[in-house]
């Protein structure tokens, strides 16, 4: 029985689909379609898919386009394909492929020769495949990734007011910590609705405040003579600000939803050391909420790009540096590594003091951040607890961070009951 696979090279209209046997001896023999991008073009393609008894499928990953395609043929041509009698192991099988890895001679480039390129490439395993997980994990990844999206948004606003504020001459950054916090946003809310008077502007600031008076007078002291188009800018920062994080606020609440059947996922995971609720949920919308797909931890290790690289050649490593992967799952694993590092008593602070002065502070934190990626995956992977290796932390530090992790969590909707310790 032939076995038959097809290429399909992507562009944001039209698709150019290859189908050969890969099991001849010859040549091989294409047979060879053009395809729209709109649903019902690619109803069609994936009707014809199965006409043709294709068993599996290999794309290019060209920006976004990619997405609707795999979409339809996950919904119409692989169940079909995986039901069809004396369907093999891999049949019904959807590849993504890395474009740089089909990259073909300079100045030779035709859409059905790059889809012919990519199906003999993937027969001869030289194609650099990318991890696709299943709707339901995409759908989690859409949510954290426009989270962290809005964050950044965020961010630059602040950059952009503070920015804005000293162009006006008004240097209430240089006395408050946070210039998004409750003092600094009741004085700028006074100050874009038209309040003149610095007297006035530095009594809304809370008593806990460090600045005094009057330093805070002397600070907002041009706002007397301030010219109305900074009030005005102020205040459509301030408003964009508030319309951002009523955003954030609804997709924490989406997040939430979404992961209720993995709540006690999220809380083992919010237990190690630099993580929390919020980087556990990201966490798991990149890998999953068990991490079935990885293999072992090294496997997870891997695709994130968080191990020491290989380039090999006469049996020497001539380079360690670390592939790239998941930018996104890096930059979790290095902020929780900068976080752990931190924590007074953990295994990770002994780790930091012993590695730090030898391999400097970026080293350091890469190989702390390996490490809370392979923990990762034991916990998600076979369902256990972290359990603390360093010094005994005190019972009033481990108290104060578990009624945090516990307040976080019944914000976000969770339901949590708390047992009594047998011992």
């Amino acid at each position: 029985m032939p076995y038959r696979i097809a290429g399909i090279d992507v562009h944001k209209k039209k698709l150019a689909v290859v189908v050969a046997d890969v099991e001849v001896e010859d040549e091989y023999q294409f047979e060879r379609r053009w395809y729209g991008s709109n649903p019902e073009q690619l109803q069609l393609l994936a009707e014809w898919l199965i006409q043709q008894q294709v068993e599996e499928v290999v794309m290019e990953s060209t920006a976004q386009y990619w997405k609707p395609v795999w979409g339809a043929l996950e919904q119409y041509w692989k169940p079909s394909c995986e039901k069809r009698e004396g369907a093999g192991r891999m049949s019904g099988t959807l590849h993504l492929a890395q474009a740089l890895s089909n990259r073909g001679r300079r100045g030779r480039k035709k859409d059905f020769r790059d889809a012919e390129r990519l199906l003999k490439r993937l027969v001869s395993q030289e194609l650099t495949l990318s991890f696709v997980p299943h709707a339901e994990q995409r759908l989690w990844r859409t949510v954290t990734r426009t989270k962290y999206q809005l964050r950044r948004n965020k961010v630059r606003l602040h950059n952009q007011l503070e920015a804005l504020l000293e162009e006006a001459h008004i240097k209430l950054s240089s006395l408050v910590s946070d210039l998004l916090g409750a003092s600094a946003r009741r004085m700028l809310q006074a100050l874009a609705e038209g309040e003149t008077d610095p007297a006035a502007l530095a009594a809304l600031a809370d008593q806990r405040l460090r600045a005094t008076s009057t330093q805070l007078r002397d600070a907002l002291g041009a706002c007397t003579e301030l010219n109305p188009v900074y009030r005005r800018l102020v205040k459509m920062v301030l408003e964009e600000l508030q319309w951002i994080e009523q955003q954030i606020g609804q997709l924490d609440q989406e997040m939430a939803s979404l992961l209720r059947q993995h709540q006690d996922a999220v809380q083992r995971l919010a237990e190690v050391p630099g993580l929390g609720v919020d980087s556990a949920q990201q966490i798991i919308a990149e890998v999953g909420a068990k991490a079935a797909t990885f293999a072992s931890a090294k496997n997870l290790s891997s695709l994130v790009g968080a191990c020491p690289g290989e380039e090999e050649s006469a049996e020497v490593n001539y380079s360690a540096r670390s592939p790239k992967g998941n930018r996104h799952m890096r930059r979790l694993l290095n902020q929780a590594a900068n976080a752990a590092v931190k924590v007074k008593g953990s295994i990770f602070e002994i780790v930091y003091r012993r590695l730090g002065p030898r391999l400097g502070h970026n080293k350091t934190i890469g190989a702390i951040a390996h490490r809370i990626c392979q923990l990762i995956w034991i916990i998600l992977n076979k369902g256990v607890r972290y359990e603390e290796r360093g010094p005994a932390v005190s019972e009033n530090s481990r108290r104060a961070r578990t009624s945090r992790m516990i307040r976080t969590l019944r914000k976000l909707g969770y339901r949590v009951e708390l047992q009594a310790d047998p011992a």
